[in-house]
């Protein structure tokens, strides 16, 4: 087993708050609406908050990943930060033993903000991931989240 993290930071356009509710609070809700090509659909078992438990459902293109189980482990609104922790599914089995990520947003401005994000893994094996594997986490997480930048930009008036 290997011990590994990586890092991205990238700036939206659009406000911490409104960010925050759609990509934090409700991604249970909106991912699969704005992205049906990866998520088909998610359950939220809980209040959302910390302690709360998501299961996201993969659409057939995702294959061979069927779903990820995510433990909210910090849902702080205060500092805007959200980390999850992956109990089954996902890579979970396939190259990783175990796997969290954390998104903390950031104002920059009224209508921007900075997002920066840390997955933290171990690798079943006594190999670290390939640079080409962290290259796709690193570019999933930044796709998903410009995904939902994106979708907020033309929905001015969602999670206001």
């Amino acid at each position: 087993m290997v011990a590994g993290f990586c890092t991205e930071e990238l700036t939206l356009n659009v406000s911490v708050h409104r960010i925050w509710k759609a990509a934090a609070c409700e991604d249970h809700i909106l991912l699969p609406q704005i992205m049906p090509q990866y998520f088909s659909s998610a359950e939220l078992i809980g209040d959302g908050e910390a302690g709360s438990t998501k299961i996201f459902h993969f659409a057939p293109e995702a294959k061979p990943l069927t779903f990820v189980k995510n433990h909210v482990e910090v849902l702080d609104h205060g500092s805007h930060t959200l980390k999850y922790k992956t109990l089954d599914g996902g890579h979970l089995g396939h190259t990783l033993k175990s796997h969290t990520i954390e998104f903390k947003y950031e104002a920059l401005s009224a209508d921007t903000c900075a997002v920066k994000i840390k997955v933290e893994y171990d690798t079943i094996d006594d190999k670290g991931l390939s640079d080409e594997e962290v290259k796709k986490i690193k570019e999933g997480t930044a796709w998903m989240s410009k995904a939902v930048e994106g979708y907020l930009i033309a929905n001015p008036a969602s999670y206001a």
